[in-house]
């Protein structure tokens, strides 16, 4: 049976909801933000799922690449996007933000974003780097 998983990531905890393709809630629960953590949980909780989607942020390039490199099917919502989905629940919570990606995913319901590469990071940081060592030296 095919699952779906919703995770809402913050800097400490992550919560994870997972549904099955009938939309019946199998798993509610939170676990550190920690890939490997995540990953232990999903192959206990989360074995045949379809999609596994979370919203951008500041910690999803770094945890999409880990857990795509682990072998789970990632996608990374548009923010904005799921954002409008999500406030219209009642109850904002982040157990009920989990649930919510769940159905969204479940349904079909979003928009994925572009995640970029290891290399534009890299480069990106650089960029910063540099342009905060020319503002001290000025």
């Amino acid at each position: 049976m095919k699952q779906y998983v919703g995770l809402d990531i913050s800097m400490e905890e992550t919560s994870i909801c997972v549904l099955d393709q009938t939309g019946r809630m199998t798993f509610e629960g939170c676990v550190p933000t920690n890939p490997e953590a995540i990953a232990k949980l999903l192959r206990r909780h989360a074995d045949n799922a379809e999609r596994i989607v979370f919203e951008t942020g500041s910690l999803s390039n770094w945890l999409w690449h880990q857990l795509k490199a682990l072998g789970f099917p990632v996608i990374c919502l548009d923010a904005r996007h799921a954002n409008a989905a999500l406030s219209m629940r009642i109850n904002k919570s982040d157990h009920n933000d989990a649930k919510g990606l769940a159905e969204m995913a479940r349904m079909g319901w979003y928009r994925e974003a572009a995640v970029k590469g290891a290399e534009s990071w890299k480069t990106r940081s650089m960029l910063a780097a540099r342009t905060k060592l020319v503002n001290l030296r000025r």
